[in-house]
């Protein structure tokens, strides 16, 4: 008796449900939200005088036809705080200075860190974001660009319950039961999830048919990747090499006990060794794997191979090894030499460039200091800086002397980079133009079990606030210390991680491990 048929009374109105006897009664309580409305975290089902709690059906012989009563009001409302809640079109510009200062968190509804960890990672991509609430979509989709829209109109942690629903509806394997749930947990509860799991079904299943530019589809244009394959036979040289193409989401990196580092890991993943039938030798042979990108994304996302299968125990485990990872990263060394020609001449002008940018702003930074200085003792005196004339962008700003708007620089720089970007990367749109990224968001899990754990999002400032690294002037990027500084979501709890932490993420322990790592291209200007 899995499934039994049942009537619930809410508000004067009967409704004919069905039962699932072997789920808690929290999933019970998701099907009366479908159809009432009412946010489980603000439902009450009582049965002959008897409240139901979320995780055990306690002494209840569940049988068909049985009749409950729901309490609670319909809508999508959090728990009510302290304080009345005030949506941010309601506050005035000190109210809302306070409330932007942190976005805004996830209630964790039962082992549903994954899925948060997931929503703010992917919440790093304002390209998705704007998509998702501008282009007409169903499903998850929809669920997810409403989910992205409620977190913007509230300063209150937001309990996703409709997309967490969603996601259930549309991956079963999320919706996952164990017995015995711990925590004081009698009956049945659902399982923690993996989070690079959760990220690759909802990028790569649920978005693969959200609209993008240029008539692609989203997922295609900004994060698909194209691995180039060739196969060579080590027994049989004379074997003609088998070249094949495939697209993917995500670039592994494979952890020994050699691995150190994020790059030598993920050319370790790109190549293997592999048996299969030789047709030379008419047996299993050795090959040689040797994999290289065709093709960069926009968003490059670098999965940390930290659980594997162990086949003499039978169980899944964790691999604890610390794994340096860069936040700015050169991904020219795993692309084919083709797609590596038409990278390099764009990709090493912007690295002199921002080298130069640099020592711009450290000019600029001794200029003021000197000017403060200088006001402190006596009244200033104009300098070559601040007097009129034209002057000449080229020359080096060393002494401060000629240094120019930044405004000035950046558009001869973007106009010097773009006409260095290939035309068959140009006609692709969504395409890295440079192979260079900077490190966005992380994905991280705690603890030394495969199948348990706690899974934490990181995604840095700037992904929130694009306009706090412009000056006052549209257009004018400038180094922001505060800006490189990151926002952890720890569930409901959001914080600052401070930049120079990000190297503890690397792992070696049971502490946050880096797991998935999404890379966003670097602007040219």
């Amino acid at each position: 008796m899995a499934s039994i048929p049942v009537t619930i009374k809410h508000s004067g109105k009967t409704y004919s449900l069905t039962l699932n006897a072997s789920q808690p009664p929290q999933a019970f309580k998701e099907t009366i939200y479908q159809s009432t409305g009412i946010p489980v975290d603000r439902m009450k089902v009582i049965f002959k005088g008897r409240t139901i709690m979320d995780d055990d059906w306690g002494k209840i012989a569940l049988k068909a036809d049985m009749s409950f009563v729901v309490l609670g009001t319909a809508g999508e409302l959090p728990k009510p705080p302290e304080t009345k809640t005030v949506f941010l079109e309601d506050m005035d510009d000190k109210e809302l200075a306070e409330a932007l200062a942190y976005p805004v968190g996830l209630k964790n509804l039962g082992n549903t860190c994954y899925m948060n960890s997931t929503v703010q990672m992917l919440r790093a991509i304002p390209e998705l974001q704007t998509t998702l609430t501008s282009s007409s979509t169903s499903g998850l989709p929809a669920h997810l660009g409403q989910l992205y829209n409620s977190m913007s109109r509230t300063p209150d942690a937001y309990i996703p319950q409709q997309f967490l629903t969603s996601l259930r509806q549309a991956f079963p394997q999320f919706a996952e039961l164990i017995s015995g749930g711990g925590g004081g947990i009698r009956g049945p509860a659902y399982a923690q999830q993996d989070a690079e799991e959760c990220y690759s079904q909802i990028v790569a299943n649920a978005l693969r048919d959200v609209p993008g530019p240029s008539g692609k589809k989203f997922v295609e244009a900004y994060m698909m990747t194209r691995l180039r394959n060739e196969l060579k036979c080590d027994e049989a040289p004379d074997e003609p090499a088998t070249v094949s193409t495939e697209e993917a989401l995500k670039v592994g990196c494979h952890i020994s006990m050699r691995t150190n580092f994020m790059q030598p890991g993920i050319k370790e993943a790109l190549d293997q060794k592999v048996t299969k039938h030789s047709p030379t030798l008419n047996r299993d042979a050795s090959y040689s794997q040797h994999s290289r990108l065709e093709r960069l994304p926009m968003y490059l996302t670098v999965h940390m191979v930290r659980f594997a299968w162990k086949s003499d125990i039978s169980k899944k485990v964790k691999i604890m090894r610390r794994v340096n990872f860069p936040t700015e990263y050169d991904a020219l060394e795993i692309v084919t030499d083709e797609l590596k020609a038409k990278l390099q001449p764009v990709s090493r002008r912007l690295m002199e460039i921002e080298k130069e940018r640099m020592e711009r702003c450290k000019v600029r930074k001794r200029m003021k200091n000197k000017a403060s200085t200088s006001q402190t003792a006596a009244p200033s005196e104009p300098t070559d800086a601040t007097e009129g004339g034209e002057m000449d962008v080229d020359k080096k700003p060393e002494d401060g002397g000629d240094l120019q708007d930044e405004a000035v620089y950046r558009k001869k720089e973007l106009e010097e980079l773009e006409a260095l970007i290939s035309p068959d990367i140009k006609a692709d749109t969504g395409a890295s133009p440079t192979g260079l990224y900077e490190l966005v968001a992380i994905i991280t899990h705690k603890g030394a079990a495969a199948d348990a754990g706690h899974y934490v999002g990181f995604v840095k400032r700037s992904a929130f606030h694009p306009r706090a690294s412009e000056a006052a002037r549209p257009g004018q990027r400038t180094i922001d210390d505060e800006d490189n500084d990151w926002y952890k979501f720890d569930d409901d709890k959001v914080s600052i991680f401070p930049e120079e932490k990000l190297a503890t993420l690397g792992g070696g322990g049971e502490d946050a491990s880096a797991y998935v790592l999404l890379y966003k291209t670097k602007p040219l200007a």
